[in-house]
């Protein structure tokens, strides 16, 4: 049963069934095929178990090939982390993540991707609280998308008309916000994993915060141990 005394946020964890051959195949020439699902699947209860901590609702919405509910994956790491369980639906990134997000937005919610294992626990808690001083919030990536995204409220027509996949993800978005003038806030930006070349990135910070009493991310950095990454 979950426990009342949760605050009234939601967050939701947009995460795919991480498939060998079929999940992070950027990374599969340097990782392999297997190594890349684990790694994919270490990202998520990395993920998850940050949002867990936050005290919040945690909704799942899984990308599967089935479903959710046909899911042997998604159906464990629900009853792990105590979580709600919502298919993606099909459409573009965008139509997946309005539908995701649009049935928790009017007590708030945030749409938080997971490619960002290494992400500090306190921006997330940040994000949260500033989504009760904005009705929008953005979380920067690197690459000039957002790896976060929350509503108070209506939810506003940001998820249309966007290049996904480009440089200009976050400029558009923030576009649209202004050309309805929409009260928005910036998050603290992060980076995420997509290439080989930001495993190297993260590998050098998991060094240097391994004796550290808050890691960021400890089923990342096993799995990038027993890749020999670490």
């Amino acid at each position: 049963m979950r426990q009342s005394s949760r605050a009234h946020e939601t967050i939701v964890v947009f995460a795919r069934e991480p498939i060998a051959g079929l999940t992070k195949t950027r990374l599969i020439p340097r990782l392999g095929a297997n190594g890349a699902a684990a790694l994919a699947s270490a990202f998520t209860l990395d993920t998850l178990a940050k949002a867990h901590a936050t005290g919040r609702e945690i909704v799942i919405a899984g990308d599967a090939p089935h479903g959710v509910a046909q899911s042997t994956y998604f159906r464990r790491i629900a009853r792990m982390f105590d979580t709600t369980l919502i298919d993606q639906g099909d459409g573009t990134l965008g139509a997946r993540m309005r539908r995701s997000l649009a049935p928790f937005c009017a007590s708030g919610a945030v749409l938080i991707g997971t490619d960002v294992p290494s992400l500090p626990a306190p921006i997330l808690t940040h994000s949260l609280s500033l989504l009760r001083q904005h009705p929008v919030i953005l979380a920067p990536s690197l690459d000039g998308g957002y790896y976060l995204v929350g509503v108070r409220g209506p939810l506003p027509d940001i998820f249309r008309g966007i290049r996904w996949g480009s440089a200009r993800v976050l400029a558009e978005t923030v576009g649209r916000l202004r050309r309805t003038r929409t009260d928005y806030a910036l998050a603290a930006g992060w980076y995420d994993i997509d290439r080989p070349s930001d495993l190297l990135v993260l590998a050098a910070e998991l060094r240097l915060t391994a004796s550290t009493r808050s890691h960021p991310c400890p089923a990342t950095a096993g799995i990038l141990a027993q890749l020999g990454l670490l």
